[in-house]
């Protein structure tokens, strides 16, 4: 099981995870702060499972807790009790879609060695101390994650790894295998020393299946082989504008599955920088008309920002276009790369800013 899951992940069963990786784990903001709802994220390929799961904690306590409003107070006024709530929450939601509804396997780290160092199988202090527990209700599992979250929230805990483990043993080798296609043999992506998470580990996090592609349904590549693409729409979506793509790729255009979920949160991919976009009005998607004048809310990682973004969108002024076109004469005009991942979606949106300065 060790070997497949290493092979799962890195394609070999000799690579071991960067030290970026090893450090990430799942901590909050202060309680009743700007931030109170927010994690803190990190650097490296951990930030974007992070902020994933972070989108499922702002699902969780806008629009699933009981007896709270919906609005940015309500993210903002929580104790330290109710960020562990949202947390164990948002992971065990996450592992339960994963296992198809129907089990959910949790890692943990003991104190025994389970498994024997080989050639072909590099140690590397933790994984070969797993165990493994499997529950068979989401009830259960959101408990069984409360009562053990500083093994996910404590520093030193590998938390990060303990989730990811825990989501590709809850979607079973079986399922990965029949989510994946040619395009894709594992989870994580070789990239400058380190590891990234490939498309098909944020999708597994987003829809519970491991699609490696974000159009709708299935698709022929050029070599007329099939590739896996989302096959259901989610309550999280997501976007991503990266000023390297080009718009005539329809293989790497996001389909409308992610662009409208099932609640207003979205998962941004700007130029492979990771943040969250929410309203907190669970309608937006489900009128029309709602969506010509709303806000959202913008939420960086960054340790810079010290509360949400505040953004006005307005879908049916043209006013971009006219100031597109000034700006043509105008050397350096450049738009906010939030700008064009919101564009995407709402394509001729004019977003205000509201006083914050925009993020580049």
């Amino acid at each position: 099981m060790a070997t497949k899951l290493r092979q799962s992940l890195f394609g070999n069963t000799v690579q071991v995870f960067s030290c970026d990786w090893t450090k990430a784990y799942f901590r909050f903001h202060d309680p009743f702060s700007d931030l109170a709802f927010a994690l803190e994220v990190g650097k490296g390929g951990a930030r974007s499972i992070q902020m994933a799961i972070q989108g499922s904690i702002i699902r969780y306590l806008l629009f699933t807790r009981k007896g709270k409003d919906s609005n940015l107070l309500s993210l903002c006024a929580i104790s330290k009790q109710e960020q562990e709530h949202a947390l164990a929450a948002a992971l065990a939601g996450v592992l339960w879609a994963a296992g198809a509804a129907q089990k959910a396997t949790v890692c943990l780290v003991t104190e025994e060695t389970y498994v024997a160092l080989t050639p072909d199988y590099s140690g590397d202090g933790f994984t070969e101390r797993l165990q493994l527990f499997e529950l068979v209700e989401k009830e259960a599992t959101e408990k069984f994650i409360y009562d053990h979250l500083q093994c996910f929230k404590g520093e030193g805990s590998h938390g990060v790894i303990l989730f990811l483990y825990s989501l590709i043993f809850s979607r079973t080798f079986e399922r990965l295998q029949k989510d994946l296609d040619v395009s894709t043999s594992q989870l994580l992506q070789p990239n400058a020393g380190g590891f990234l998470c490939g498309q098909a580990t944020l999708n597994m996090i987003l829809t519970g299946r491991a699609s490696p592609h974000v159009f709708n349904g299935c698709q022929k590549g050029e070599s007329q082989e099939m590739l896996h693409g989302v096959l259901t729409r989610s309550d999280t979506g997501y976007l991503q504008w990266g000023k390297d793509t080009s718009e005539d790729d329809r293989l790497s255009q996001v389909g409308s599955r992610l662009k409208t979920p099932r609640l207003p949160i979205w998962l941004c991919n700007t130029n492979g920088n990771y943040s969250i976009l929410f309203s907190t009005n669970r309608q937006l998607l489900s009128d029309w008309k709602m969506e010509r004048l709303f806000d959202l809310y913008f939420y960086s990682g960054q340790p810079s920002q010290n509360k949400p973004v505040h953004l006005t969108i307005d879908t049916h002024s043209h006013h971009w276009e006219r100031v597109q076109h000034e700006d043509e004469h105008r050397p350096g005009r450049r738009f906010s790369p939030v700008e064009m991942v919101i564009r995407t979606k709402w394509r001729e949106a004019t977003i205000n800013w509201n006083g914050s300065v925009p993020f580049f």
